[in-house]
């Protein structure tokens, strides 16, 4: 079965500070929905980016930056039988979450 990455930007979650724990309550609700319906493999939110480039010769180096470029805020990694259903999952996610999703299916994996 086909998994898919739905994720956002870094930054897309705009609201007022005292809806935080609506949207928490509403996020981790649809979380447990796609536990309960067996299509959730995982998913986590990043902390600001602070991320490091590793080069194929080892080198390494501070970035990408948000101010520069677009980084994922978080994600989930859903197992479903069609985008379709993909589609309507990332919806309730970014329902939950108050911000748009990307949703984009995964390379096959025949380890998986």
């Amino acid at each position: 079965m086909p998994r898919y990455l739905i994720s956002f930007d870094d930054g897309a979650m705009t609201f007022p500070e005292e809806d935080l724990p609506a949207v928490a309550e509403a996020s981790h609700a649809v979380v447990q929905a796609a536990k309960d319906a067996g299509v959730w493999i995982f998913g986590a939110g990043l902390e600001r980016q602070q991320a490091s480039v590793v080069a194929t010769d080892g080198t390494v180096t501070d970035g990408p930056f948000p101010e520069t470029k677009a980084v994922i805020g978080g994600f989930s990694i859903l197992e479903v039988a069609s985008r379709a259903e993909a589609l309507k999952w990332a919806a309730r996610i970014a329902e939950g979450c108050r911000c748009a999703q990307e949703v984009r299916e995964l390379m096959y994996d025949p380890e998986s």
